[in-house]
């Protein structure tokens, strides 16, 4: 006896379901890697910076600068930004190093970022 129109649609749809089902589950799993560029700034560090060190100073707490003009050899920019890959939230930290010669003259810290990674103001 052959199986009816019902059963063979039934049939048709457990099927599509024992296959849809797992691959929607494990799709849900992919792992997001963390994002991380730029110089890991402690805020030790940070602080650290004060007028009148020397730029070798400055490059032993916070390590070579991310952006170092060649036009604007008295100013080295530090930034840093973490995207963790499970979370939203990122962190990004811009510090601006000013140097009168070999010496620190001003030191911006937390400059604030526009999204596009442009500096404010």
């Amino acid at each position: 006896m052959a199986p009816s129109v019902l059963q063979r649609c039934l049939r048709i749809l457990s099927l599509a379901l024992v296959l849809v089902v797992p691959a929607g589950l494990t799709g849900g799993c992919v792992y997001r890697l963390d994002v991380q560029q730029g110089n890991l700034l402690e805020q030790k560090d940070i602080e650290a910076i004060q007028p009148g060190m020397t730029r070798n100073q400055v490059r032993f707490l916070l390590g070579t600068p991310i952006a170092a003009d060649s036009f604007r050899a008295d100013r080295w920019d530090y930034m840093y930004y973490l995207k963790p890959g499970k979370s939203r939230k990122t962190t990004q930290r811009w510090i601006i190093v000013w140097f009168d010669g070999d010496t620190v003259r001003e030191v911006n810290r937390d400059v604030p970022v526009e999204k596009d990674g442009r500096q404010q103001g």
